[in-house]
């Protein structure tokens, strides 16, 4: 999630900013005008016929006449429908970091064939979406309303017009959910779900989850901490609401809990503290959010960050706060948590 203006405080700003408030708006990174990297060994759209209906996450269902060959997709769903042989046309969101390299929501993606509607947070060239004769727009959901990820209030109404649009929500519930949505969608669009390729990485995904609930249940003591670094203020995440803390606290794995006072200021997402607060509650284990809007744990100077036990114990790990939905790529963020698990020492 990328760039916000300081004043927009939002849960859906907050979102964006990955929790780093005040990072200026700058980069209005747009790509050249060449489809979505397709090759002769994927699947695309255009290879299957016929009428095409999907009901999304808002409970709204599109009908066209044709499975949509010109995709346009927030960045992390282009990634995941990419895993599946399915190319898109346009993107939007963090898809280049400012040094031009394909910013980690990009995946396995040839960012130099994408169409880059937007790199930040508010960015959406609606005349370049325009250009390319969108059959559908495709992002996810991360609030109860349904508002679509990365669209930006003010360009939403002329955005709608142009195409229809599907939401996969990511907003309260488990990582497995929105897997298996963009699986649906993903075979909808005419991918291949039988390719040894395919079910070879759901198979890991869940061999990786069943080693994660072992983990976590030979280590209930050892405690989790998911953060999110800033400039001026730490987040500390709740574990409800957000897909992969859902998930791998149904496996078992015992996380800091914010008391539900303190979480109610964000909606219930996390609890924002000064870095001389930092030391707040006490982890074996914290989790570091990765998007590139984020400031990394190697990057973090201040002094009360390197004091903490976990951090001296070299027990950070990174998390993946917007996870590419397909199992292929959710897979290391599951097996990364459960090695920590194995391998961590009682700290707090």
């Amino acid at each position: 999630m990328s760039n916000v203006r300081a004043a927009h405080l939002t849960r859906r700003g907050i979102l964006a900013a990955g929790g780093a408030l005040g990072l200026g708006a700058a980069l209005a990174a747009c790509g050249d005008d060449k489809s979505g990297g397709s090759s002769d060994k994927e699947t695309t759209a255009a290879a299957k016929s016929g009428p095409w209906t999907f009901k999304d996450d808002r409970g709204t269902t599109v009908k066209l006449d044709k499975v949509p060959a010109n995709i346009v997709a927030f960045v992390g769903v282009a990634a995941a429908l990419h895993d599946y042989g399915v190319s898109v046309k346009g993107v939007f969101g963090p898809t280049k970091t400012k040094a031009g390299k394909a910013d980690v929501q990009a995946g396995d993606m040839d960012i130099s064939k994408l169409t880059v509607l937007g790199n930040e947070w508010g960015q959406f060239n609606v005349e370049k979406y325009a250009a390319l004769a969108p059959d559908v727009l495709i992002t996810t959901l991360f609030d109860a309303a349904g508002t679509l990820w990365y669209v930006p209030d003010e360009s939403k109404d002329k955005i709608a017009k142009l195409a229809p649009s599907v939401g996969i929500s990511a907003y309260d519930r488990q990582l497995t959910v929105p897997l298996q949505r963009i699986w649906a969608l993903a075979e909808s669009l005419g991918a291949d779900m039988t390719a040894s390729k395919v079910t070879d990485a759901k198979k890991r995904f869940e061999e990786a989850s069943s080693r994660l609930r072992a983990a976590a249940k030979a280590h209930p003591d050892i405690t989790v901490m998911a953060g999110s670094a800033a400039q001026d203020l730490f987040y500390v995440s709740g574990s409800n609401l957000s897909v992969d803390l859902e998930y791998f606290k149904a496996l078992g794995v015992n996380f800091v809990e914010p008391s539900a006072s303190v979480l109610k200021a964000s909606g219930g997402w996390y609890e924002s503290l000064s870095w001389e607060n930092v030391d707040k509650y006490k982890a074996d284990i914290i989790m570091m959010d990765d998007r590139t809007a984020t400031i990394q744990p190697a990057d973090i100077t201040q002094a009360t960050w390197k004091k903490l036990p976990a951090v001296k114990a070299g027990q950070v790990i990174a998390r993946s706060p917007e996870p590419i939905f397909s199992y292929d790529k959710c897979v290391a963020m599951v097996e990364n948590l459960a090695k920590a698990l194995e391998t961590a020492k009682k700290v707090s």
